[in-house]
């Protein structure tokens, strides 16, 4: 007979074999703790705290509507793949200043999603910098917000100076369907490297 902790999400299935920790990256506001809450099956730990006058000065909120608080040290959920995988996924804080934090973050970790958002693509070459400095192979999802600017991929993929075979995926993070696909895309990409294909 299975108990009641056998079927509760909360706990892993017995038959999970690899468990594969994932970054969840980008710039200031770009949408990470919402999508790690949107994929987690678990209620995802969260580090925010409430934005103050005293932050004004350092976090730059030009073009960013309705943001009241702030990822501290990181967001942290967990996705059930299939019967033997599952991935953990770490939301990495945005700003600069908390960029030392990547470091035990990324320790561990088989590879980032690095989140984009078209109005603010400037801000994502710093991101991109530290995961490449990393080591990890990543995957770019842009985070469609409402009324934000749509570009062909062609035109992201030059301004972002992507390798041909870095995945460049358009995504929501509130939902659900096209958030999976882009972790997807990730996932696809990690088993190609291990195949021994050049990234």
């Amino acid at each position: 007979m299975d108990s009641a902790l056998a079927s509760d999400s909360r706990y892993l299935r017995e038959s999970v074999r690899t468990a594969v920790k994932i970054l969840i990256v980008g710039h200031f506001a770009v949408g990470k703790t919402t999508y790690v809450g949107t994929l987690s099956e678990i209620r995802p730990l969260r580090t925010e705290e409430r934005m103050t006058q005293a932050g004004a000065s350092v976090d730059d909120l030009a073009g960013i509507r309705d943001k009241t608080t702030t990822t501290v040290a990181m967001d942290f959920g967990r996705l059930t793949l299939s019967d033997d995988l599952v991935l953990y996924l770490f939301g990495a804080p945005g700003q600069q200043r908390f960029t030392r934090l990547w470091d035990d973050l990324a320790r561990g970790a088989l590879g980032a999603l690095i989140l984009v958002d078209t109005t603010r693509l400037k801000e994502s070459f710093a991101v991109m910098d530290i995961v490449e400095k990393q080591g990890l192979p990543y995957a770019v999802a842009v985070n469609h917000f409402d009324g934000s600017p749509v570009f062909p991929d062609a035109e992201i993929r030059e301004a972002l100076d992507l390798a041909p075979a870095t995945p460049l995926v358009t995504c929501d993070a509130r939902d659900r369907r096209s958030s999976t696909k882009a972790l997807i895309s990730l996932v696809d990409h990690l088993l190609t490297l291990d195949e021994g294909e050049t990234p």
